[in-house]
Protein backbone atom coordinates (compact mmCIF):
# COMPACT_ATOMS: atom_id res chain seq x y z
CA UNK A 1 0.00 0.00 0.00
CA UNK A 2 2.84 2.38 0.93
CA UNK A 3 2.94 6.16 0.77
CA UNK A 4 -0.22 7.43 -0.95
CA UNK A 5 -2.49 10.42 -1.39
CA UNK A 6 -6.00 8.98 -1.52
CA UNK A 7 -9.13 10.88 -2.49
CA UNK A 8 -12.26 9.12 -1.26
CA UNK A 9 -15.46 9.86 -3.20
CA UNK A 10 -18.72 9.14 -1.39
CA UNK A 11 -22.09 8.71 -3.10
CA UNK A 12 -24.61 11.02 -1.45
CA UNK A 13 -27.22 10.77 -4.21
CA UNK A 14 -30.84 9.92 -3.35
CA UNK A 15 -30.34 6.12 -3.60
CA UNK A 16 -27.94 6.34 -0.62
CA UNK A 17 -31.02 6.68 1.64
CA UNK A 18 -31.90 3.05 0.96
CA UNK A 19 -31.83 0.78 4.00
CA UNK A 20 -30.68 -2.45 2.32
CA UNK A 21 -27.27 -2.03 3.99
CA UNK A 22 -26.78 -1.53 7.75
CA UNK A 23 -28.22 0.89 8.69
CA UNK A 24 -28.51 2.76 5.38
CA UNK A 25 -26.25 2.96 2.35
CA UNK A 26 -25.05 6.36 3.56
CA UNK A 27 -24.27 5.21 7.10
CA UNK A 28 -22.48 2.17 5.66
CA UNK A 29 -20.22 4.54 3.72
CA UNK A 30 -19.45 6.60 6.84
CA UNK A 31 -18.29 3.45 8.62
CA UNK A 32 -16.22 2.33 5.62
CA UNK A 33 -14.56 5.75 5.16
CA UNK A 34 -13.26 5.56 8.73
CA UNK A 35 -11.85 2.10 8.11
CA UNK A 36 -10.15 3.21 4.87
CA UNK A 37 -8.58 6.25 6.55
CA UNK A 38 -7.25 4.17 9.44
CA UNK A 39 -5.86 1.51 7.08
CA UNK A 40 -4.02 4.12 5.00
CA UNK A 41 -2.54 5.79 8.07
CA UNK A 42 -1.38 2.46 9.52
CA UNK A 43 0.24 1.54 6.18
CA UNK A 44 2.25 4.78 6.13
CA UNK A 45 1.95 7.64 8.65
CA UNK A 46 2.84 10.24 5.98
CA UNK A 47 0.01 9.22 3.68
CA UNK A 48 -2.91 11.62 3.32
CA UNK A 49 -6.63 11.20 2.65
CA UNK A 50 -9.09 13.65 1.10
CA UNK A 51 -12.87 13.50 0.77
CA UNK A 52 -15.33 14.42 -1.99
CA UNK A 53 -19.03 13.86 -2.66
CA UNK A 54 -20.59 13.25 -6.08
CA UNK A 55 -24.31 13.73 -5.46
CA UNK A 56 -26.46 16.85 -5.51
CA UNK A 57 -25.60 19.50 -8.09
CA UNK A 58 -22.12 18.18 -8.80
CA UNK A 59 -18.70 17.37 -7.31
CA UNK A 60 -17.84 18.92 -3.95
CA UNK A 61 -14.53 18.79 -2.07
CA UNK A 62 -15.40 18.09 1.58
CA UNK A 63 -11.84 17.84 2.88
CA UNK A 64 -8.45 18.45 1.31
CA UNK A 65 -5.69 15.91 1.88
CA UNK A 66 -5.08 15.39 5.59
CA UNK A 67 -3.94 12.89 8.20
CA UNK A 68 -6.60 14.17 10.63
CA UNK A 69 -9.69 11.96 10.62
CA UNK A 70 -11.61 14.71 12.42
CA UNK A 71 -11.54 16.82 9.24
CA UNK A 72 -12.85 13.87 7.21
CA UNK A 73 -15.60 13.30 9.77
CA UNK A 74 -16.54 16.98 9.68
CA UNK A 75 -16.91 16.78 5.90
CA UNK A 76 -19.18 13.75 6.21
CA UNK A 77 -21.38 15.56 8.76
CA UNK A 78 -21.83 18.54 6.42
CA UNK A 79 -22.93 16.34 3.54
CA UNK A 80 -26.60 16.24 2.57
CA UNK A 81 -28.25 13.40 0.69
CA UNK A 82 -29.81 14.71 -2.50
CA UNK A 83 -29.74 14.70 -6.28
CA UNK A 84 -28.16 12.35 -8.78
CA UNK A 85 -24.58 11.00 -8.88
CA UNK A 86 -21.96 12.68 -11.08
CA UNK A 87 -19.38 9.91 -11.34
CA UNK A 88 -17.20 11.03 -14.27
CA UNK A 89 -16.98 14.73 -13.40
CA UNK A 90 -16.16 13.95 -9.74
CA UNK A 91 -13.34 11.60 -10.76
CA UNK A 92 -11.97 14.36 -13.01
CA UNK A 93 -11.98 16.87 -10.12
CA UNK A 94 -10.37 14.29 -7.83
CA UNK A 95 -7.64 13.79 -10.43
CA UNK A 96 -6.93 17.53 -10.44
CA UNK A 97 -6.76 17.57 -6.64
CA UNK A 98 -4.22 14.74 -6.73
CA UNK A 99 -2.18 16.52 -9.38
CA UNK A 100 -1.81 19.53 -7.05
CA UNK A 101 -1.04 17.51 -3.90
CA UNK A 102 1.70 19.07 -1.78
CA UNK A 103 3.75 15.88 -1.36
CA UNK A 104 4.69 14.70 -4.87
CA UNK A 105 6.29 11.49 -3.58
CA UNK A 106 2.85 10.18 -2.62
CA UNK A 107 1.34 7.78 -5.15
CA UNK A 108 -2.05 8.87 -6.44
CA UNK A 109 -5.22 6.90 -5.71
CA UNK A 110 -8.98 7.49 -5.88
CA UNK A 111 -11.47 5.28 -4.02
CA UNK A 112 -15.06 5.63 -5.25
CA UNK A 113 -18.23 4.50 -3.49
CA UNK A 114 -21.02 3.97 -6.01
CA UNK A 115 -24.52 2.89 -4.94
CA UNK A 116 -26.64 4.35 -7.76
CA UNK A 117 -27.06 3.49 -11.45
CA UNK A 118 -24.23 4.84 -13.61
CA UNK A 119 -25.74 7.17 -16.22
CA UNK A 120 -22.54 8.08 -18.08
CA UNK A 121 -21.82 6.52 -21.46
CA UNK A 122 -19.44 3.55 -21.39
CA UNK A 123 -17.21 5.01 -24.11
CA UNK A 124 -16.84 8.26 -22.16
CA UNK A 125 -15.93 6.31 -19.01
CA UNK A 126 -13.31 4.25 -20.88
CA UNK A 127 -11.80 7.44 -22.31
CA UNK A 128 -11.62 8.93 -18.80
CA UNK A 129 -10.07 5.73 -17.44
CA UNK A 130 -7.28 5.83 -20.03
CA UNK A 131 -6.58 9.48 -19.20
CA UNK A 132 -6.35 8.66 -15.47
CA UNK A 133 -4.00 5.75 -16.23
CA UNK A 134 -1.79 8.06 -18.31
CA UNK A 135 -1.59 10.41 -15.30
CA UNK A 136 -0.57 7.48 -13.04
CA UNK A 137 -3.78 7.60 -10.98
CA UNK A 138 -5.01 4.30 -9.57
CA UNK A 139 -8.77 4.04 -9.03
CA UNK A 140 -10.66 1.58 -6.82
CA UNK A 141 -14.44 1.35 -7.11
CA UNK A 142 -16.69 -0.03 -4.38
CA UNK A 143 -19.96 -0.88 -6.11
CA UNK A 144 -22.98 -1.67 -3.95
CA UNK A 145 -26.70 -0.96 -4.04
CA UNK A 146 -28.27 -0.70 -7.50
CA UNK A 147 -26.08 -3.24 -9.28
CA UNK A 148 -27.94 -3.77 -12.56
CA UNK A 149 -26.11 -5.44 -15.43
CA UNK A 150 -25.59 -2.18 -17.34
CA UNK A 151 -23.98 -0.44 -14.36
CA UNK A 152 -21.77 -3.44 -13.60
CA UNK A 153 -20.64 -3.63 -17.25
CA UNK A 154 -19.68 0.07 -17.29
CA UNK A 155 -17.73 -0.14 -14.03
CA UNK A 156 -15.89 -3.28 -15.15
CA UNK A 157 -14.90 -1.58 -18.42
CA UNK A 158 -13.69 1.49 -16.51
CA UNK A 159 -11.51 -0.46 -14.05
CA UNK A 160 -10.13 -2.68 -16.80
CA UNK A 161 -8.88 0.37 -18.70
CA UNK A 162 -7.50 2.28 -15.70
CA UNK A 163 -5.37 -0.55 -14.32
CA UNK A 164 -1.73 0.40 -13.92
CA UNK A 165 1.38 -0.51 -11.97
CA UNK A 166 -0.10 0.26 -8.54
CA UNK A 167 -3.30 -1.63 -9.30
CA UNK A 168 -6.94 -0.61 -9.59
CA UNK A 169 -9.75 -2.79 -8.32
CA UNK A 170 -13.51 -3.20 -8.53
CA UNK A 171 -15.25 -4.59 -5.44
CA UNK A 172 -18.88 -5.55 -6.00
CA UNK A 173 -20.57 -5.96 -2.63
CA UNK A 174 -24.25 -7.02 -2.61
CA UNK A 175 -26.43 -6.66 0.52
CA UNK A 176 -25.76 -9.25 3.19
CA UNK A 177 -25.51 -9.90 6.93
CA UNK A 178 -22.07 -8.26 7.25
CA UNK A 179 -21.28 -4.54 7.33
CA UNK A 180 -20.08 -2.94 4.11
CA UNK A 181 -16.76 -2.15 5.82
CA UNK A 182 -16.33 -5.78 6.86
CA UNK A 183 -16.82 -7.00 3.30
CA UNK A 184 -14.47 -4.28 2.05
CA UNK A 185 -11.64 -5.45 4.29
CA UNK A 186 -11.28 -8.79 2.48
CA UNK A 187 -10.98 -7.17 -0.97
CA UNK A 188 -7.70 -6.15 -2.66
CA UNK A 189 -8.68 -2.51 -2.06
CA UNK A 190 -7.66 -2.86 1.61
CA UNK A 191 -5.08 -5.55 1.14
CA UNK A 192 -7.37 -8.58 1.28
CA UNK A 193 -7.30 -11.55 -1.06
CA UNK A 194 -8.79 -11.17 -4.58
CA UNK A 195 -12.32 -12.50 -4.74
CA UNK A 196 -12.90 -11.84 -1.06
CA UNK A 197 -15.89 -9.60 -1.75
CA UNK A 198 -19.33 -10.65 -2.83
CA UNK A 199 -20.98 -11.65 0.43
CA UNK A 200 -18.44 -14.18 1.69
CA UNK A 201 -17.62 -14.30 5.39
CA UNK A 202 -14.30 -12.83 6.50
CA UNK A 203 -11.84 -15.20 8.13
CA UNK A 204 -11.31 -14.85 11.86
CA UNK A 205 -8.86 -12.06 12.66
CA UNK A 206 -9.02 -10.50 9.17
CA UNK A 207 -9.99 -6.93 8.40
CA UNK A 208 -10.53 -3.97 10.65
CA UNK A 209 -13.80 -3.25 12.45
CA UNK A 210 -15.03 -1.48 15.58
CA UNK A 211 -13.38 -3.99 17.92
CA UNK A 212 -10.02 -3.58 16.20
CA UNK A 213 -10.49 0.20 16.16
CA UNK A 214 -11.16 0.22 19.89
CA UNK A 215 -7.92 -1.65 20.49
CA UNK A 216 -5.68 0.23 18.04
CA UNK A 217 -7.29 3.67 17.95
CA UNK A 218 -9.95 4.30 20.65
CA UNK A 219 -10.52 7.87 19.41
CA UNK A 220 -11.33 6.63 15.90
CA UNK A 221 -13.71 3.98 17.27
CA UNK A 222 -15.50 6.61 19.37
CA UNK A 223 -15.69 9.03 16.42
CA UNK A 224 -17.19 6.35 14.16
CA UNK A 225 -19.84 5.40 16.70
CA UNK A 226 -20.64 9.06 17.34
CA UNK A 227 -20.90 9.75 13.63
CA UNK A 228 -23.31 6.86 13.06
CA UNK A 229 -25.47 7.92 16.01
CA UNK A 230 -25.59 11.56 14.87
CA UNK A 231 -26.49 10.54 11.32
CA UNK A 232 -29.26 8.26 12.64
CA UNK A 233 -30.67 11.05 14.84
CA UNK A 234 -30.53 13.53 11.94
CA UNK A 235 -32.48 11.19 9.66
CA UNK A 236 -35.07 10.51 12.38
CA UNK A 237 -35.49 14.27 12.87
CA UNK A 238 -35.97 14.77 9.11
CA UNK A 239 -38.53 11.96 9.10
CA UNK A 240 -40.51 13.56 11.97
CA UNK A 241 -40.44 16.95 10.23
CA UNK A 242 -41.74 15.41 7.00
CA UNK A 243 -44.52 13.63 8.88
CA UNK A 244 -45.49 16.88 10.64
CA UNK A 245 -45.58 18.75 7.33
CA UNK A 246 -47.69 16.00 5.75
CA UNK A 247 -50.03 16.15 8.76
CA UNK A 248 -50.46 19.91 8.41
CA UNK A 249 -51.11 19.56 4.70
CA UNK A 250 -53.81 16.98 5.30
CA UNK A 251 -55.51 19.23 7.89
CA UNK A 252 -55.53 22.14 5.47
CA UNK A 253 -57.31 19.97 2.91
CA UNK A 254 -60.24 19.12 5.24
CA UNK A 255 -63.51 20.50 3.70
CA UNK A 256 -65.17 23.46 5.39
CA UNK A 257 -68.54 21.65 5.45
CA UNK A 258 -68.04 20.36 8.98
CA UNK A 259 -67.19 23.85 10.18
CA UNK A 260 -70.26 25.38 8.43
CA UNK A 261 -72.45 22.66 9.85
CA UNK A 262 -71.29 23.51 13.35
CA UNK A 263 -72.23 27.18 12.89
CA UNK A 264 -75.69 26.24 11.61
CA UNK A 265 -76.25 24.10 14.70
CA UNK A 266 -75.33 27.00 16.98
CA UNK A 267 -77.74 29.29 15.15
CA UNK A 268 -80.58 26.77 15.68
CA UNK A 269 -79.78 26.55 19.40
CA UNK A 270 -79.93 30.36 19.66
CA UNK A 271 -83.36 30.43 18.02
CA UNK A 272 -84.70 27.80 20.44
CA UNK A 273 -83.42 29.78 23.44
CA UNK A 274 -85.20 32.93 22.16
CA UNK A 275 -88.46 31.07 21.83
Amino acid sequence: MGLEATMIIVDNSEPSRNGDYTATRWQAQIDAVGVIHNTKMRAHPQSAVGLMSMGGNGPEVLSTFTTDFGKILSGLHRTKIHGKPHLASTIQVAGLALKHRSEKSQRQRIIVFSCAPVTEDEKALVKLAKRMKKNNVSIDIIAFGDLDSDTTKKLEAFVENVKGGDGSNLAIIPPGPNLLSEELQVTPILGGEPGGAGGGEAAEGEGFGFEDAAENDPELAFALRLSLEEEKNRQEKEKREREEQEGKASLENIPEEAKDGGESSNEKDDKMDTA
